[in-house]
């Protein structure tokens, strides 16, 4: 037998799938909270969903084979086509803006590093059919409030915020040309982790010259809006390229969530199909892969085959996450969170009451356990203690007669005799 996971699957013991469950309810609670509903599509899609937008050579990243009914078919590796294929399929009966959230399993075959693994689950948020800045605002708002339903706060995390269509006006202003603008986004993209002269190096094999490639940089160096605005007023189109950002950055600063936010045109988001708003969060310290990451990808259905609408979204995974709230403190412990651990002292009725009793207290809900083989009251007592009971609820023969049973509260040491009725009736709410 195979001694442990995957290289790149996870295990879940229990206090990682404490970890997980609040990850996934503090996720659906905000989500909802913004209005969003839940939705979900099959784990296993057709082939070609993933090699119409990304091409064949995403193959090689994909856990991909021919099923038993000869099919070409893949695990998904993102949920945006599912969703556009969804989408697609009733968009002439949904109601516009669709505000849907998922938290599917996703999976690629690729290397391993620390914040990625081959398998991870990820919320999905998307906005359709609204081509307004403040929903690329409401989407940011909802990853930040995210983190601080977590409580991090601006001092633990950050958004970094730029534009697309920002980063095309100033580089087209700085003269130069279309065919050469995918080279300088990714050199922007990359300029905080690859040292300048590699950088410079790509920018010459692209043909740049001296006067593009330091314009290039100049774009990169750009932090706030202000600065952003100045450098757009001094390029033709630059007032109307940059008009969504301020009004994005505007709105969250009406919600108060201004000091979560930096606008950083580093942001780049590598995959071609965004082409406004652009957005990530990290922890503030740098230290970790992005927690989050999106922006606005009008066009994509379209290119699905679906209708032409205008679409935004994110993607917020469980790893970088879980790391995060463990480095922090806030993830929490496994517990049964046991309202009590009853134990007969002996068998025969005292064991009867204590079935009896733990059937009723279960039924109203209180979480309960006992032992399930008869030992001494000493063992029973610690394991009440091993499984992190509140309390013990001791029945035997004197307590049986009385009506009552002895509970004694195991972090304090104290106990009383309380009547069985009170046990059913509201003690332990």
């Amino acid at each position: 037998m195979q001694g442990k996971a995957l290289p790149g699957f996870r295990d879940f013991y229990p206090e990682e799938l404490a970890l997980r469950n609040h990850i996934f309810a503090t996720w659906r609670a905000v989500a909802t909270r913004y209005g969003f509903e839940e939705y979900d599509g099959p784990p296993l899609e057709a082939l070609d969903l993933y090699t119409r937008k990304s091409g064949d050579e995403i193959v090689q990243q994909l856990y991909a084979f021919r099923d038993k009914g000869d099919r070409e078919v893949a695990l998904r590796p993102e949920m945006t086509p599912t969703l556009a294929r969804m989408v697609a399929a009733r968009a002439q009966a949904l109601k516009k803006p669709i505000r849907w959230f998922s938290i599917p399993q996703l999976f690629r075959y690729e290397r391993q590093q620390r914040g990625r693994l081959r398998e991870h689950f990820q919320l999905n948020m998307d906005i359709i059919g609204e081509a307004s800045a403040l929903a690329d605002a409401e989407l940011i708002a909802a990853a930040i409030d995210i983190l601080r339903a977590f409580d991090l706060g601006p001092q633990d995390v950050r958004a970094r915020v730029s534009d697309r269509r920002v980063l095309r006006a100033l580089l087209m202003g700085a003269e130069i040309a279309e065919g050469q603008l995918p080279a300088a986004l990714a050199v922007i993209d990359r300029s905080e982790r690859v040292p300048k002269n590699v950088l410079e190096e790509m920018l010459k094999e692209s043909g740049y010259g001296k006067r593009e490639t330091a314009a290039v940089f100049a774009v990169a160096e750009l932090r706030g809006i202000g600065d952003v605005s100045a450098a757009l007023g001094n390029v033709r189109g630059g007032e109307e390229a940059g008009e969504p950002l301020r009004q994005a950055i505007a709105a969250l600063e009406a919600m108060g969530l201004a000091e979560f936010v930096t606008v950083d045109l580093t942001i780049v988001r590598g995959l071609a199909y965004y082409t406004g708003i652009v957005f990530e969060l990290f922890d503030a310290a740098k230290e970790l892969r992005a927690i989050c990451g999106g922006g606005r990808y009008d066009g994509l259905l379209a290119a699905f085959g679906g209708t032409d609408l205008p679409a935004l979204g994110f993607g917020m995974g469980d790893v970088v996450l879980g790391e995060l709230l463990k480095e922090r403190g806030a993830a929490p412990k496994a517990s049964t969170e046991l309202g009590a651990f009853l134990i007969a002292v002996s068998g025969g009725e005292d064991l009867t009451t204590v079935l009896r009793l733990a059937h009723a207290l279960r039924d109203r809900g209180v979480p309960v356990e006992y032992g399930l083989r008869h030992s001494g009251v000493r063992k029973q007592l610690e394991l009440a203690s091993a499984r992190g009971a509140a309390r013990a609820v001791i029945v035997g023969p004197e307590e049986r007669a009385a009506g009552v049973a002895v509970v004694r509260d195991l972090k304090a040491g104290t106990e009383a005799k309380v009547p069985l009725e009170h046990l059913l009736n509201g003690f332990f709410d």
